[in-house]
């Protein structure tokens, strides 16, 4: 993947601002909330009955972090993505068995949070670019599948 200089800029300018505590729950929560089917890989971590114990849920919340700071491989290896990811594929298709359409689902639900935080600033521009990188992202993770 080739990337300009604006669309680094632009990565790099969304990761700087945000605040993993509060973004990646929100996006994690969102996705399991409105696809409740890929709860199915979170049966370890307690009561996912309902929105508001998703929204509460504690090992929700640390995942949904811990997914956020896992963006930063891809940051720090951008020409690079598909290898830096090769062993969480291998994790996520060998041992976890996660569905791939999930990796673009939670990418969906990603944007989406980014984009309400970020208000106005999150233009057409911004999105083409942050698009082009999780769409990396979600095709590096599922590279193991194919």
């Amino acid at each position: 993947v080739k990337w300009t200089d604006k669309e680094r800029a632009v990565i790099l300018g969304i990761f700087s601002g945000l605040d993993y505590e509060d973004i990646g729950p929100k996006a994690l929560v969102r996705c399991l909330i409105v696809y409740p089917w890929t709860q199915r890989y979170f049966g370890t971590f307690g009561n996912l009955s309902t929105p508001a114990a998703i929204s509460g849920n504690p090992k929700i919340a640390a995942h949904g972090v811990k997914v956020l700071h896992g963006l930063d491989m891809a940051l720090q290896h951008m020409d690079n993505i598909m290898e830096t990811y090769a062993d969480l594929s291998i994790l996520h298709s060998e041992t976890l068995h996660v569905d791939p359409d999930n990796f673009k689902l939670l990418a969906d639900c990603l944007t989406i949070t980014i984009a309400a935080k970020m208000g106005h600033c999150f233009t057409p521009d911004t999105q083409i670019a942050f698009h082009k990188f999780l769409a990396v992202v979600v095709s590096a993770l599922g590279k193991q599948y194919c």
